[in-house]
């Protein structure tokens, strides 16, 4: 099942166990700009910002790092709250045995 940001219900489950073999060059270059921008403190590498630049334009490194930044803000704002996971998210295959149990 494809999701609005194009991901698989496979690539979830793979970035959940931090197995990125499923994915491709570019989005295995968005998750580690994610890692390293999550770190404290942030350091994005010459070597990174290098590869990230012959990937994406100035603009569009830009937004990228605007949204991953925002979604760190969101998670580390939630713990101050202790906010939990909403659930959401469920795998096809999650969703197929959740309905067989209830029928």
């Amino acid at each position: 099942m494809d999701r609005k940001a194009g991901l698989t219900d496979d690539k979830l489950i793979a970035a959940r166990r931090n197995d990125l073999s499923i994915f491709n060059e570019t989005e295995r270059l968005v998750i580690e700009l994610a890692d390293a921008m999550v770190t404290a403190p942030s350091n994005i590498s010459d070597d990174l910002y290098a590869r990230l630049r012959g990937a994406f334009s100035e603009e569009q490194l830009m937004q990228l790092s605007a949204h991953i930044a925002f979604e760190n803000y969101r998670a580390r704002w939630n713990r101050v709250f202790d906010v939990e996971s909403d659930n959401l998210y469920a795998s096809a295959a999650e969703s197929a045995v959740t309905a067989s149990q209830h029928h």
